[in-house]
């Protein structure tokens, strides 16, 4: 299968600091990946390289078949790219529906000229961008709030408004940047239904996570970083068991004695 986005050898230095150190990855269609590792191993790094908010000091990035290395953050997300963000960033003035269409701007192409005499064309795409928004919003429940102002959402429901707008192109990857982050427990398993119901419909996901829980759930693929380096890749049960992985995140001396712990059971049980 050939992969939808392609990272070969990524690196980032920042003034001497190694931020992310010669990351090789691939992110195969149709699928959840999960980036996971301690504070500070580089993943918002990565996931900004990727998406076109930060230049590689080195390396590949290829997506949907095009080398995408040099190319801005628009021009991606035209080419079927989207992400959120860590941080909340919706028109909390605007209301639902008006924030899920400021995410079609790529997809508009009237002009200004047409736009602002509201042409036959504009009249078309501003309907085609009605519909496509409104169905984003029933993609991830918020339909019968497309008239209300995004402040007046909860903490939850402005999560899946921003997935809603990232969905809103119909993207070939999305990028989720720590999409669980300050949710309840409830509001984290409505967030990895949402997942999973993406995935359902075909939808390839890209995401950072400190909630490991919620990682473990709903993965195909976990890479692991540290100090900017790629560790182990694996399914997620490879990775609970991977002591590097345990290392990584508890430190050597736990990581031994864990490890000294699984072979003293081996020995009793045999």
């Amino acid at each position: 299968m050939t992969p939808l986005l392609e990272i070969e050898g990524l690196s980032r230095h920042y003034a001497g600091l190694v931020a992310v150190d010669a990351v090789t990855m691939q992110v195969q269609p149709g699928g959840v990946h999960a980036v996971i590792g301690p504070n500070g191993a580089g993943k918002t790094t990565l996931f900004n390289m990727v998406s076109g908010l930060v230049v590689p000091s080195a390396g590949r990035i290829t997506f949907a078949g095009q080398d995408v290395t040099g190319w801005p953050a628009e021009r991606r997300a035209a080419l079927g790219l989207a992400r959120t963000f860590q941080n909340i960033r919706v028109f909390a003035g605007m209301t639902v529906l008006e924030n899920v269409l400021t995410g079609l701007h790529t997809r508009l192409g009237a002009g200004l000229f047409g736009t602002v005499l509201r042409l036959p064309r504009f009249r078309t795409e501003e309907r085609a961008a009605i519909a496509r928004a409104r169905a984003a919003l029933d993609l991830v429940g918020l339909a019968d709030r497309a008239d209300a102002r995004a402040q007046a959402l909860s903490y939850g429901d402005q999560r899946r408004l921003e997935i809603a707008r990232a969905m809103a192109p119909e993207p070939k990857l999305l990028l989720l940047d720590e999409p669980a982050a300050g949710m309840n427990p409830a509001e984290t398993e409505a967030l990895a239904a949402l997942v999973r119901r993406l995935r359902g419909f075909g939808t390839t996901v890209l995401l950072v996570e400190h909630d490991m829980g919620f990682v473990m759930d709903i993965s195909d693929t976990v890479t692991v970083l540290n100090f900017g380096k790629r560790i182990f890749e694996g399914p997620p049960h490879a990775v609970r068991q991977e002591p590097a992985v345990i290392e990584a995140y508890l430190g050597h001396k736990v990581a031994a004695r864990l490890a000294e712990g699984a072979r003293a059971g081996v020995r009793g049980a045999g």
